[in-house]
Parts: structure tokens; C-alpha cells; sequence
């Protein structure tokens, strides 16, 4: 199939539908808030690759990197295959499909022409141990068949970016691995979005969730343009134990541009105290429903009434201290008195490897 409804099982399957459209997929059998939309699945990418000799001149273009890392030969594999995918057109099977599930988006919706978001799902993206998170494309504010036809398009020239392919190298993933399916989702009119960590992202503390968030769309956060509200959760007694006013100058209303964001509003926390806490027991939720920590992208729908307004656009395993070996406190072959003496000798076992960087990469 080209395209899987968000309620069906099969776009569940991340084989199928990629990282961020089967995340979704698992939302919805689950009962938690999501915006509307279907999945353009991976078999509709490989039946574009399966057009003329284009396999076989991607295979040439990906077979000239080396693995070295050297930028300028990503950057220039890059110019190369998106020339390469902009020459051949969506077949008409794969278009056919994607109208008539847009069709019924607009239908169930309420609203001709609805405006979606076309997101890139990769079918190797978001597994524990490489998050591709922020390196494919997403675009907001798409209306119309054509329009999304184009954007579908845009993601499937956009696979092997450069950055795209410095993340692979430096990863050791093979690009030939990689294959692209597609999120169609309604557009969110964000008040307010961000993301939320199901533990602290500067410390690997599993008894905290911590949100960032700023105004309008998740853009500005997730592409550092401001520097976002911060909120910290209490797990346990689910209470608010931080509020940390951000710098919040920009925000995008639509998707196409920011704009500043008016001054009475640039001293005020984006999200109330209520909000904080549904949002942190949707984190809660999630977690226990994946038996690990999560990485959620959210909303505000400022068009939902208030209690309907909460929207999950994504989620993913954490994956910085998700890699984080976790040591005992102390040596059990040693004994608890052997830890108590190194403790006061100042021999106790650190921190584990590795974690005071990882809380400064985040």
C-alpha cells in the first residue's frame, strides 16, 4: 500500500512508515492526542527509485563517498542526487494514492483544502541508538493536492542531504539502508509547542520531565532560533519544581517566516501551570507505554478549547543518556564496608563514563 491511515496497524510497523509516522500510529492506538493525517508508506518511495536507471546512478553517487567524513563530498553527493530525484516525477500509482487519502483527510476534517504538514519519516529514524531528529525536512502550511504532491516530492530530493549523510558516516549506517516514507498531518495552529524529555536531559535523572517550549510552532526550538521556556516536573509527586523564563523574540504563526514576537508577551511563561502537568502526564503515559525514556514533540492548538488543546506531534526514544552504561554505586565484589572507606578516602567509583559530557551536549 502507498498510503496508511494513522489508526491502521500497519502504519505502526516502522519498516513501513518510517520513525515518526508509526510513533504517531502508536499514539492513536493508544488513546493520546494527535492531529490527523495518514502516511505516504516506504513502498511508495521504492517504486520511485524503481523508475528508469535511477537506482543504479544513486548507487554510483553514494558508491563515490569514501567514509573519510570529508564535508565537501557529502555536500557534493548531495547537489548530485537531488539534482538526480528532482528529474523524475512521483508515479502516478504513488500520486493516485496520495490524493485520494488527502481527499479524505479534507473530508474527515471538515475543511477543503486543509492545511498539513508534510514531514520526512525515515524507516531507519528515532531507534535508540541514532536519532536522526532534526535532520530530515518538515514543512508546515501545505493546502491543496498539488501542493502536497510537490512537498511529498521535496522530501524524497531531500533523503541524502549533506547533513544527512555526515550523520550516516559518522554513525556508521549505510545510506543504502536508508528509506523514506512520509507524514501528511493536519497543520497544529500552535499558541504555544516545544519538547518534552521524560527524565533531565542535563543530568539522566529518571525522577524529572523536563519541557522547553517558546510561542507559535515548534520551529524556532527545535531549529534554535530562541531560547525556550524551561519547566521541570517532579515524576513522583507530579509537581512543578522549576519555571525558567526563556528568550522568546521570534515565533512562526504559519511556518513560512518567523515574526517578533510582541513585547507583552516576551516576559510571560508560554505555558500554564495546568498545561505544564497534562503534558507531563502524557510524558508519563508514553514512557511506560514504550518501557523507556521518550524524547515528545508538542503543542497548544490555540482552535481546541482548553482540555482538548493538548496535541503530541512525535516521540522517540531519548537517546543521550538512554546510551549512558549504567554502573552500581558501588563494587559488589568489594563489599558495602570496602565502598564506605573509599568513600571517605576519596576512591568511591565516579559518575558513570561519559555522562558529564553527554548532559552538556543537550
Amino acid at each position: 500500500m502507498y498510503t496508511l491511515d494513522f489508526e491502521s496497524d500497519q502504519c505502526r510497523d516502522v519498516r513501513a512508515t518510517g520513525g515518526k509516522a508509526a510513533s504517531l500510529a502508536e499514539m492513536v492506538a493508544a488513546a493520546l492526542p494527535v492531529a490527523p493525517g495518514f502516511a505516504v508508506t516506504a513502498a511508495a518511495y521504492r517504486t520511485f527509485l524503481d523508475q528508469g536507471d535511477l537506482r543504479t546512478r544513486l548507487s554510483a553517487a553514494l558508491g563515490r563517498l569514501d567514509g573519510t567524513g570529508d564535508q565537501a563530498k557529502f555536500d557534493d553527493a548531495d547537489r548530485e542526487i537531488s539534482a538526480l530525484f528532482e528529474s523524475v516525477s512521483l508515479p502516478d500509482e504513488v500520486a493516485a494514492a496520495i490524493r485520494e487519502s488527502y481527499a479524505a483527510l479534507c473530508a474527515s476534517t471538515g475543511v477543503e483544502n486543509v492545511a498539513v504538514a508534510v514531514r520526512s519519516s525515515a524507516t531507519a529514524e528515532d531507534s535508540v541508538g541514532a536519532s536522526f531528529a532534526g535532520e530530515f525536512e518538515t514543512w508546515v502550511d501545505v493546502a491543496g493536492a498539488d501542493d502536497v504532491l510537490a512537498y511529498v516530492h521535496k522530501c524524497y530530493v531531500s533523503v541524502y542531504a549533506g547533513r544527512v549523510l555526515s550523520y550516516l558516516c559518522e554513525k556508521d549506517i549505510d545510506p543504502g539502508d536508508i528509506e523514506m516514507a512520509v507524514v501528511v498531518q493536519k497543520t497544529v495552529r500552535a499558541r504555544a509547542a516545544g519538547v518534552m524529555f521524560t527524565l533531565s536531559p542535563t543530568s539522566g535523572d529518571r525522577s524529572k520531565i523536563a519541557l522547553e517550549a517558546s510561542w507559535g510552532l515548534g520551529l524556532s526550538v527545535v531549529g534554535g532560533e530562541v531560547t525556550p521556556d524551561l519547566f521541570l516536573v517532579d515524576k513522583i509527586g507530579m509537581t512543578i519544581v522549576e519555571r525558567t523564563l526563556g528568550d522568546k523574540r521570534i515565533e512562526y504563526r504559519r511556518g513560512d517566516a518567523p515574526q517578533p514576537v510582541p513585547d507583552d508577551r516576551r516576559e510571560l511563561l508560554c505555558l500554564h501551570d495546568d498545561e505544564i502537568l497534562a503534558l507531563a502526564a502524557l510524558g508519563k503515559k508514553l514512557e511506560k507505554l514504550h518501557g523507556a525514556p521518550q524524547d515528545i514533540e508538542f503543542a497548544v492548538d490555540e482552535e481546541l478549547a482548553a482540555g482538548h488543546n493538548l496535541l503530541l506531534l512525535q516521540c522517540r526514544p531519548e537517546t543521550v543518556w538512554s546510551s549512558v552504561r549504567r554502573t552500581p554505586a558501588f563494587d559488589t565484589s568489594a563489599g558495602l564496608l570496602g565502598w564506605v572507606t573509599g568513600s571517605i578516602s576519596g576512591t568511591a567509583p565516579a559518575a558513570p563514563a561519559g555522562a558529564h559530557d553527554l548532559a552538556h551536549k543537550h
